[in-house]
């Protein structure tokens, strides 16, 4: 009888467990990066960019929920200062403006040469 010896098979090697974890994981990573990460940075820099653009004359609103009209804003201060009414006027921070509602041309100041 020609009977041959049953062998054991032996097992293939799965290979590294990291390697099968590392490559969803770094999906995931830029899944998250598109879709999270990056539309805020951009939202982030068009804030910024909207605060360095207002000037006298323009329509804000703040974080407090006042509209009002920008009567001054000083080039050395993080403040400017809003008309909310025509005898009431608020210092604000530049960095609690929500939304440049109308961008207006820039006022010229009315210096007198008299």
């Amino acid at each position: 009888m020609f009977i041959t010896p049953a062998f054991a098979q032996t097992g293939t090697s799965m290979g590294d467990p990291f390697t099968g974890l590392l490559i969803p994981m770094l999906l995931m990573v830029l899944i998250f990066y598109f879709l999270v990460i990056r539309p805020q940075s951009q939202r982030a820099k068009q804030h910024r960019e909207m605060i360095e653009r207002v000037r006298r004359g323009d329509t804000v609103v703040t974080s407090g929920g006042f509209i009002g009209k920008v009567s001054r804003v000083p080039d050395t201060s993080d403040e400017i200062e809003i008309d909310l009414n025509d005898t009431l006027k608020v210092r604000v921070l530049k960095s609690t403006l929500l939304d440049v509602r109308s961008k207006s041309e820039p006022v010229k100041d009315q210096t007198s040469t008299k």
